[in-house]
């Protein structure tokens, strides 16, 4: 058996959406700026998709604008609050420590040009509190970016209380749902927002297209030149196949939301409690106040990148955070914000479910995983003196 258990990663694409994309390739491929009738059925299909995606998340069509995925999205809704805020001579953002890279490298690309960022704490649990948001309100404050589920431990934010203080304030407000469309309702009147950031092969859509939310009146800023695509705010000839199979995926996991959020919650717990039972391992995030399908652990004494390999050969397919840092050696920005020490933050491992995987896939993991942990410290010095008691445990 071999078990895939890196949704948070990217997801399988739906095979509805995969359906519905076909034609757009081959049969109806016009460039949807053209006056003739093949571009104007490409228009008509990018029309549907907009409206498909504004509804699974209470907004106005007008309020959606397609981009090339999450990150992009992102990056257009932050730099288009710094500069809205930088016209009235504000320029404070808020966030935090645990965000996704595409945040906090634009945050750091801001700063470069005379922003100043405050990143808030997220305390040990993962989780950001309103009061928090609501001291670090400055008169000169332009924007709050607050991620919805954060990307590798899964825990969720206080959105909609965050987002109402924000309102009350007069800041803008952006939240990062790539984690959170698709696998916990999400309305964006009732959360307050003002942007939010989607990605479709989050949802089971095709990779390299997602939507960015912006409530009316948010005046936006091109991060891409070149054209009036997407009512002059994205240059580019639209991604028709991909807009139309990220609608279909959006469509087909809010339908059948609640149904999967048991389901998935269900394989979560069970995984919980499984990986609980190895000595010296740890929970991250809340254990409550999460994503459906995220479990992120430490285990002591070994590391993440021997973990992951070994599993892999084990059939098991996770990660130890998030994919667009894969690469790096460093500790998990995310459990280092949680006051996790550099040596534990190494050992970490994330697996993310959905309501493809199987309860024997649960148990398949649960099997494996203790197996390796077990032969990993066999062979670790740093084990070894944990165990003779040289060096403390630390969990």
């Amino acid at each position: 058996m071999y078990v895939y258990a890196d949704n948070a990663a990217t997801t399988s694409l739906s095979p509805r959406a995969l359906e519905a994309m076909l034609p757009y390739f081959t049969e109806i491929y016009g460039n949807a700026s053209s006056l003739h009738t093949p571009g104007q059925k490409a228009a008509e299909a990018l029309q549907k998709a907009r409206e498909t995606v504004a509804k699974a998340i209470n907004a106005d069509f007008k309020e959606i604008y397609f981009t090339g995925g999450g990150s992009e999205a992102d990056n257009q809704a932050i730099i288009s609050g710094a500069m809205a805020g930088a016209r009235k001579g504000k320029k404070h953002i808020i966030s935090t420590a645990f965000e996704h890279h595409a945040v906090l490298h634009t945050l750091k690309k801001l700063e470069q040009q005379g922003f100043e960022v405050t990143l808030l704490d997220v305390h040990e649990n993962g989780v950001v509190t309103p009061e928090d948001v609501a001291a670090a309100i400055r008169e000169d404050t332009a924007l709050v970016t607050i991620v919805f589920v954060n990307n590798e431990i899964g825990t969720i934010q206080p959105i909609a209380q965050i987002g109402a203080i924000c309102r009350e304030r007069g800041v803008l407000f952006h939240t990062d749902a790539v984690q959170a469309v698709g696998h916990v309702p999400v309305d964006v009147r009732a959360l307050n927002v003002d942007m939010l950031s989607m990605a479709a092969h989050k949802f089971h859509g095709p990779k390299g297209v997602g939507a960015l939310y912006a409530r009316k009146g948010v005046p936006l800023v091109n991060v891409i030149e070149g054209g009036q695509q997407e009512r002059g705010k994205r240059a580019g000839t639209e991604n028709i196949p991909g807009v139309v199979g990220m609608a279909v995926a959006i469509q087909e996991a809010t339908e059948n939301l609640q149904a999967d959020m048991e389901y998935v919650t269900g394989l979560r717990e069970k995984l919980i409690a499984g990986l609980s039972k190895i000595p010296h391992s740890r929970l991250n995030g809340d254990r409550q106040q999460r994503a459906p399908g995220t479990v992120n652990f430490c285990f002591e004494g070994i590391e993440g990148e021997g973990l992951l390999l070994w599993l892999d050969a084990k059939g098991v397919a996770a990660s130890s955070g998030s994919a667009c840092t894969s690469g790096s050696l460093d500790p998990s920005h995310v459990l280092l914000a949680l006051g996790l020490p550099h040596e534990i933050a190494h050992g970490s491992l994330r697996l993310s479910l959905d309501a493809h995987n199987t309860e024997a896939e649960v148990d398949h993991i649960l099997k494996v995983v203790p197996q390796v942990v077990d032969y990993l410290r066999d062979m670790s010095p740093v084990w070894d003196e944990l165990e003779r008691g040289v060096t403390p445990h630390l969990i």
